[in-house]
């Protein structure tokens, strides 16, 4: 027993080190990406375009790009994403070939992202015929990215609702669809908000899909619909961080990478407003 108890406080002890050992390594990073970026982070910087004069960039057309590329990604993978998942939880019958398809769709969630972008080079400009560099296209490409991790998320909420939730709304003569659509969905949209941000703010964070679709690393003018060409901020992060001044690797790329934080820190914060909301409604 003495023994157990031993190997128990090494155990914890181990995790701790672990964790301070990530959260140390974690806090390092940010303050010398922050420290690098504070003289450059300004107005400015948001409103101008690129330069090749460092006082003189800036991110505007990029933010942009990135700011119209996430919606257009929801619209795409939200309703397929959660169609699929109501499906197959709501109706699709426990068989071999359902489980095929559940177990090939979580792997998918963890394919890398440059395959996807593969994907999208050879369906959308290849074979549909659309123009490469396009915000459609890539906006497209992300969608198939983050469409696996949308049904896995939402097929959990929604398997989350009690059973006896389903039965109560049987017993009263309701309808299957509009029990779904009254009961398990209100209940499981928090989940399924949750997982799908989560899954929007790793979109918007991707580079590999975007280059492969030959999206500009560079861009000087914002898009102005989705047949434009277009950059986000991850590809101007790449394309910053290979030019040979000191200015662009060491200020210029640090400060696009805060703003990116900062947006994917608020997408995630988001994303714990809503569960939080929704479970003390529930309480």
């Amino acid at each position: 027993m003495r023994i157990e108890k031993i190997k128990g406080k090494i155990f914890i002890f181990l995790c701790i080190v672990a964790t301070l050992l990530g959260v140390i390594s974690l806090v390092t990073l940010l303050v010398y990406v922050f420290w690098d970026a504070t003289a450059w982070l300004n107005l400015e910087f948001l409103t101008n375009p690129p330069s090749r004069f460092p006082e003189r960039a800036g991110i505007y057309p990029m933010l942009v790009g990135s700011i119209f590329l996430i919606p257009m990604v929801a619209l795409y993978s939200i309703p397929l994403g959660v169609g699929a998942a109501i499906y197959l939880e709501e109706y699709a019958r426990d068989s071999l070939i359902k489980r095929i398809i559940e177990i090939n769709i979580a792997n998918l969630a963890g394919v890398p992202s440059i395959v996807y972008g593969l994907l999208g080079l050879g369906f959308f400009v290849a074979a549909l015929g659309m123009i490469h560099g396009t915000l459609i296209v890539g906006s497209l490409t992300l969608a198939l990215r983050v469409l696996p991790i949308v049904i896995v998320s939402s097929q959990e909420a929604i398997a989350s609702v009690p059973i006896s939730h389903r039965f109560a709304s049987f017993a009263l003569g309701v309808r299957k669809w509009h029990m779904i659509r009254t009961v398990v969905l209100p209940e499981a949209i928090p989940g399924i908000m949750t997982g799908t941000i989560l899954a929007l703010a790793s979109a918007m964070g991707e580079t590999a899909p975007l280059i492969m679709i030959g999206a500009a690393t560079t861009i000087f003018t914002a898009p102005r619909g989705i047949l434009s060409s277009f950059s986000a901020l991850p590809l101007q992060i790449f394309a910053w961080s290979d030019f040979p001044h000191r200015e662009f690797q060491h200020g210029v790329a640090p400060a696009t990478i805060v703003v990116l934080l900062l947006i994917l820190l608020a997408m995630n914060g988001l994303a714990i407003f809503i569960r939080l909301k929704f479970s003390r409604k529930e309480h």
